[in-house]
């Protein structure tokens, strides 16, 4: 289905009345309101106290944790553990196909899909897995498929879709139906693994079962973090998750649709200011709103053995970025993340636009108040244009809504507390995988631990997309 405005508005609205009895079993008919909860603008309004205590939410809007870690999925295997990004398909039979990483190392047995002592892997054919350590351990990464009613959104099956990866953080979907999934990582065979890890991996939504793990070397390997596919070039921009020093990626493909036939892989540079540093962290010198001329490098050495291929591509021009994350591609434009970019380190939102010149950057919001934003991670973009935003923080989990104008609202707050090992302190597992069905009534999401789920959330979307925007 095409998303159109008047299809989201009329869809959106028709969700929100039939789900409506879900609002007492989910925690929506909430009373009392937060305090404290940072905004520019209203949004949707001020969050509730979920008396279940998972996820506040505003006056109206509903949620349903559709999956949790460690249940049986229907291949015989448990789910693992720590979801991270996510995206929404329409599958020809009109199921929605929702794939999900899982960002797990091979050490974490105990969130491993196949169960404790690896009793559940006989059942695997294990010649699709991508690694195993020498000890013939499988490495637990990698992503899980739910198929899921789109009325209803009960999972009718459920499986591990790729397997023997390796901290499998973000991706992003492509626009012939697939998923790219990145590994966070650049272990190489040795102790711990037999394959180099620190690739992307492409998952069909149509897949029905476990399929073959096959690196797109193509793409290079460094810490991966997310992608977004131009769907008219079929370019794919990647972002690095390297602390300091990350590279803003593009890969043009030989063929576009067909990554595995290979292409070129280029980093962006600051026209006229080799090397440029857009962190922001000892000056201000990229100014939040500023746009700035750009142009790009090919890259050499991209199976990067001595993991520096930002080092070395710094040295010859490409711009300077930090902890690059969430990516997402909308109108002609695509939107990034840097989670510790800016003079607070607490955050960049950066927008780039390809024209036949080079293109340009700008750096569309930078946080200067920890309260607003706060490490910016996995992106998407609402069917009525805003970002949506999750955060990754050392305190509690928002996620935000970011207007074109570049200002913030929030949306929902990570209401389950984790008791520390030191006295009353407490943590807030982190947000990932925001995306929207393919109708755009259901935001889904996730929390990542203790435990993972997957939430999808519903309510009266319409009301940001009927607002006057400014141009």
């Amino acid at each position: 289905m095409k998303l159109s405005r008047r299809n989201f508005l009329r869809t959106s609205a028709a969700t929100t009345t039939a789900f409506a009895g879900l609002l007492a079993l989910s925690g929506c008919s909430r009373r009392e309101p937060l305090e404290g909860v940072g905004a520019e603008l209203e949004g949707f309004g001020p969050l509730y106290r979920d008396p279940d205590g998972l996820l506040d939410l505003p006056r109206g809007f509903s949620y349903q944790v559709i999956s949790t870690e460690g249940e049986e999925m229907s291949d015989g295997l448990l789910t693992p553990g720590d979801f991270d990004g996510m995206a929404a398909f329409e599958r020809e039979d009109g199921r929605i196909a929702l794939i999900r990483n899982h960002e797990l190392r091979f050490t974490q047995q105990d969130r491993s899909p196949f169960g404790p002592d690896n009793a559940r892997l006989d059942g695997v054919d294990t010649g699709k897995l991508y690694d195993v350590a020498p000890d013939g351990t499988p490495h637990h990464g990698g992503t899980t498929t739910l198929i899921l009613d789109p009325e209803t959104l009960e999972i009718e099956r459920q499986f591990l879709s790729l397997g023997g990866t390796y901290d499998n953080c973000a991706g992003g979907p492509t626009p012939w139906g697939t998923w790219l999934t990145c590994e966070e990582t650049t272990v190489r065979a040795g102790e711990t693994a037999r394959r180099d890890h620190g690739y992307v991996f492409e998952v069909p939504a149509d897949a029905d079962e476990l399929v073959a793990a096959i690196p797109l070397r193509g793409l290079g390997r460094f810490r991966h973090e997310a992608a977004a596919v131009d769907p008219e070039s079929g370019i794919v921009y990647l972002t690095e998750d390297e602390y300091d020093n990350a590279l803003f990626y593009r890969f043009i493909p030989d063929v576009p649709g067909q990554l595995w036939r290979g292409g070129r892989l280029q980093a962006l540079a600051i026209r006229g200011r080799p090397g440029f540093d857009t962190r922001n962290w000892s000056a201000q010198d990229f100014t939040p709103g500023e746009w700035l001329e750009t142009e790009w490098i090919d890259l050499v050495g991209i199976d990067n053995p001595d993991d520096d291929i930002a080092l070395r591509h710094i040295a010859r021009g490409a711009a300077q970025f930090t902890r690059g994350e969430g990516c997402w591609f909308g109108q002609g434009e695509v939107y990034f993340t840097c989670t510790d970019g800016g003079a607070l380190r607490s955050g960049q939102i950066f927008r780039y636009v390809h024209d036949e010149n080079g293109g340009r950057i700008q750096l569309f919001v930078e946080s200067t108040d920890t309260s607003l934003l706060e490490y910016c991670d996995n992106i998407t973009i609402a069917p009525w244009g805003d970002l949506i935003v999750a955060e990754d923080g050392p305190s509690e989990q928002y996620i935000r809504g970011v207007t074109p104008e570049g200002r913030i609202y929030t949306i929902a707050r990570n209401a389950f507390a984790v008791p520390s090992d030191e006295g009353d302190e407490v943590s807030y597992s982190e947000f990932c995988g925001p995306c929207f069905s393919p109708d755009g009534s259901v935001l889904f999401l996730n929390v990542q631990s203790s435990p993972s789920r997957t939430f999808a959330i519903r309510g009266p979307w319409q009301r940001r997309s009927s607002e006057p925007r400014s141009a």
